[in-house]
């Protein structure tokens, strides 16, 4: 059985996702599963299992987002030992970025989702399952324009690795960039 959770994501453009993919191999935690290349993504609000009735809600809430496009500079590596995930993150968080993960998370309340409790930390999960590794700064940083938010899906089925896919994009504009 094939079972489907959503969440809504920045999605790397392709030079940003080959950057983080050469970051992960380069930093290679020796063990863990290193997430697949296409799979690369900055979580905005994880929804889980989701009901039609509820897709119809949260296509409107994303349709409703005005937020101006923005800048991500992932400049340092940190690992969570807990769960055992070595990640890249920039170390300032745009208030473009802050606003955006607040109003998706604000207006999903009305198509019946609790809004996370623990602080937003953006970042890109590389290795899951990971040994411990150091944090570090980037000899290099990686410049992402975030000039869109997408909804995309979880999907796992039996003894093969969770992958993700695409099912909308909605730009990132605001009232003063349209029409």
């Amino acid at each position: 059985m094939v079972s489907q959770r959503l969440f809504f994501a920045l999605w790397p453009s392709t030079r940003v996702r080959d950057e983080l993919s050469a970051l992960a191999q380069a930093s290679a935690p020796g063990e863990g599963h290193r997430h697949n290349p296409d799979d690369l993504h900055m979580t905005l609000v994880f929804l889980g299992q989701v009901t039609a009735s509820q897709f119809q809600c949260i296509e409107k809430v994303a349709d409703n987002i005005q937020v101006d496009p923005f800048e991500l500079t992932i400049n340092h590596t940190g690992f969570w030992p807990r769960q055992k995930i070595f990640w890249a993150a920039p170390d300032h968080t745009p208030v473009q970025l802050e606003r955006l993960a607040e109003h998706l998370n604000d207006g999903l309340r009305d198509c019946g989702f609790e809004p996370e409790q623990r602080a937003y930390k953006p970042h890109v999960t590389l290795y899951r399952k990971a040994r411990h590794v150091s944090p570090t700064r980037l000899a290099t940083s990686i410049s992402w324009q975030a000039r869109e938010f997408v909804l995309a899906s979880s999907t796992h089925s039996g003894s093969s690795a969770t992958r993700y896919q695409v099912l909308r994009r909605w730009a990132l504009e605001n009232d003063s960039n349209t029409g």
